[in-house]
This record gives structure tokens, sequence and C-alpha cells, in this order.
């Protein structure tokens, strides 16, 4: 399975702080619940990486 692998598949995506001062994403699907904590500095670099392939993919719509 690779990132273009097409699942039928719903999932919840909660993203937020902890009381830790972690940002978490909590990721539910079908009975799995996957909590995944990253530090700020982390976080701000995933979310960069979000916008790269945002844009990449606007570039891909037909």
């Amino acid at each position: 399975m690779g990132i273009n692998t097409e699942r039928d598949m719903e999932a919840n995506l909660q993203i937020g702080p902890t009381d830790k001062g972690m940002v978490r994403l909590f990721i539910e699907a079908q009975g799995v619940e996957i909590p995944m904590d990253f530090d700020p500095e982390e976080a701000e670099e995933i979310a960069e990486e979000i916008r790269a392939a945002a844009v990449a993919a606007r570039g891909i719509r037909r």
C-alpha cells in the first residue's frame, strides 16, 4: 500500500494541544485509536509539508 492506493475507509482526525505542551494528531478508524504527539517545531514542519502537498495537488487536479 502506498500513498496513491485508494481505500474505502472512513477515519476521524482531531488536532489539538495536549496539557504537556505537545501537538496531538488523534486518528480513529474502525475501532482503532492512534494518538501521535509532536513537539511544536515538528508540528510546524508537518504543517509545512501539508501545505506543500496541497499546492502540488492543485497542480495535478483535472
